[in-house]
């Protein structure tokens, strides 16, 4: 008897914890799911001239830590809490390179043919920013999210320079990503009220 309960214990370590949203002390309405961040601010603020504003978001990020502790390379899904509208964003904030926007970025999800993103047509920066790539194009987003929901990883092969490579190639694991969506979509219209 004893040896089940053991083994029984030990599955239940072992298994996943199931999400559950809160609210965190930073203003916004959390949720965990694997390897996913999702989150909703507690205001909407239309008149924001950044994402966050406006946004829901949920990200996944690289093993890889800058010297701020973050994830060195990011990948994030934000849902336009006004309209519903899906966007994808890459975060470079590796230390010590910067992106090398005149080769592609190389997008290859597990069992895929890989995808070239090129930085003249298909990414595209926004809000002020130098280091976060978004996908210009909404058929291509559609087919990223697809995958994204699909897939059970993605390894980014960002171009760099500086560096000791030419290149970085980023595993990023899609588990939670289905969560993540399904938490933004309940928690879009949200607000605290204070």
């Amino acid at each position: 008897m004893r040896v089940s309960t053991c083994f029984a214990a030990c599955l239940l370590l072992a298994s996943p914890v199931a999400a559950a949203p809160f609210h965190h002390a930073f203003g916004e309405w959390r949720e965990y799911n694997r390897d996913w961040l999702a989150a909703c601010p507690d205001v909407i603020n239309e008149d924001a001239t950044d994402f966050y504003g406006t946004s829901c978001f949920a990200s996944t990020g690289s093993q890889e830590l800058n010297g701020s502790g973050l994830p060195a390379y990011k990948l994030t899904v934000l849902r336009n809490r006004l309209t519903g509208d899906l966007d994808i964003a890459v975060t470079v904030a590796a230390d010590g390179v910067e992106t090398d926007t005149s080769r592609p970025m190389i997008f290859a999800f597990s069992g895929q043919a890989p995808m070239a993103l090129d930085f003249t047509t298909d990414l595209e920066t926004r809000y002020n920013t130098t280091n976060q790539y978004f996908i210009a194009d909404p058929a291509r987003r559609d087919q990223m999210i697809a995958l994204m929901k699909e897939r059970n990883a993605l390894t980014l092969t960002v171009p760099l320079t500086g560096g000791s490579a030419p290149t970085k190639a980023v595993w990023l694991s899609m588990r939670g990503v289905l969560a993540s969506l399904d938490f933004m979509s309940a928690y879009a219209r949200k607000v605290t009220q204070y």
